[in-house]
């Protein structure tokens, strides 16, 4: 499958504009600082595919990008930081409910991105929750590695695992949007996940 030829197709603000063809959905979520956006557009090698704004928190509705024709890449809110509206936060959150509730059975794999340099916080606990009641298989990416130095990587990476109650063979991919480290390996476990 060829992250390089993705591409917007529509944005969802209610769950009658949720897409499904049949086709394998990959949905990414984190934090509204952790990077998502850098991640997404570092997986398709463009800078600016997915939105990166200087507010963290702009992505308010669900986005979905056609990958090579062959899945989508669902571009999920960003969550637990962006000053918004208690009222706004409220729409996302239903809007995200709805999506694991009506989508649930039709997700193919979760990312789950989180900050490498810190210990998940209780949203990317609910989130990754979310996740694994759904039923669909998750991927964790722990972006922001170059932030890091070498002694550091293990024992962040271990307190990931702890914190989000991960088995040793769940996936946990150390990641840096900014120097391309660990591209390869989250997408062949993407392309493991939908089967391509």
């Amino acid at each position: 499958m060829n992250f390089t030829k993705a591409e917007f197709i529509r944005s969802a603000a209610d769950p009658k504009d949720f897409l499904r063809d049949g086709l394998p959905q990959m949905a990414f979520a984190g934090r509204s600082n952790v990077g998502k956006s850098s991640v997404i557009n570092r997986l398709a090698s463009r800078r600016n595919l997915a939105y990166v704004g200087a507010t963290p928190g702009k992505t308010a509705q669900i986005n979905y990008f056609k990958v090579d024709g062959k899945a989508w890449l669902v571009d999920l809110p960003g969550y637990g930081y962006a000053k918004v509206s208690r009222s706004e936060k409220e729409r996302w959150s239903r809007l995200m409910e709805q999506y694991f509730m009506d989508e649930g059975d039709i997700l193919t794999v979760g990312v789950l991105i989180v900050d490498a340099r810190h210990k998940p916080t209780a949203d990317d606990v609910i989130m990754h929750n979310w996740f694994r009641e759904s039923g669909c298989p998750e991927i964790v990416a722990a972006n922001k590695l170059d932030k890091l130095k070498a002694r550091e990587v293990e024992p962040n990476l271990a307190l990931i695992r702890q914190t989000l109650e991960m088995a040793d063979d769940e996936p946990l991919v150390p990641f840096s949007a900014e120097k391309g480290t660990g591209r390869e390996q989250l997408i062949a476990l993407l392309e493991a996940a939908c089967g391509k």
